[in-house]
């Protein structure tokens, strides 16, 4: 396999922990790619035609994306299990779209101080994405502690790698405040191997 791949996006870090989480990491030659909506660059257009990251190549032909495609292609070929059964299940992939929601509205967050003109930069929608991630880290505190307590889940997973993004990205903007049970949680998944492993450098 072959994936197209950035050590930064958020999106990449999710399959990169499913490969190490199912022992397939050795098994992925990784493609370094990156561009923007402005410049493709070396993003992966021929397989993707969104230009995206992450990319798969399979062995049998044909190229996977997005992540959520990836991850359940990959959890599949290697027997993860981290997409529940019975009603288990609809909370894991919730979790996920919430999850990559607020990595949705982090990016454009980001894209907005990188790409946009300064001086046409507006500040009120930016805080308005920031809204967005401010209120689903509520709702996950208030809400799905006694969730995430259970068995790890791609929606867990996905959790996880957002954290790390907010930290990465948005560090001043101290996510933790006021949620010490998703903080410490936050905290306690990062330590695992596969999410160690896979932390974006810097």
């Amino acid at each position: 396999m072959r994936l197209f791949h950035s050590p930064t996006s958020p999106y990449v870090r999710k399959v990169m922990v499913v490969l190490h989480e199912t022992g397939q990491v050795d098994q992925v030659d990784l493609v370094a790619a990156s561009g923007s909506p402005l410049d493709p660059g070396t993003a992966p257009v021929a397989q993707n035609p969104l230009g995206k990251v992450p990319t798969l190549e399979r062995p049998e032909g044909g190229a996977l994306y997005d992540s959520r495609v990836i991850c359940r292609y990959l959890d599949a070929r290697g027997q993860g299990g981290f997409y529940p059964s019975g009603a288990r299940q609809w909370d894991a992939i919730t979790l996920e779209a919430l999850s990559d929601g607020m990595l949705d509205a982090a990016l454009l967050m980001v894209y907005e101080g990188r790409i946009r003109p300064e001086e046409l930069r507006f500040e009120p929608w930016v805080e308005g994405q920031w809204a967005k991630i401010a209120r689903a880290l509520d709702m996950l505190e208030a809400r799905w502690l006694p969730y995430l307590s259970g068995p790890l889940c791609i929606g867990q997973i996905s959790l996880a790698c957002a954290l790390g993004y907010l930290e990465f990205r948005h560090g001043g903007r101290d996510w933790r405040a006021g949620r010490t049970g998703l903080a410490a949680w936050g905290a306690r998944l990062a330590e695992r191997p596969s999410l160690a492993a896979t932390a974006p450098p810097g």
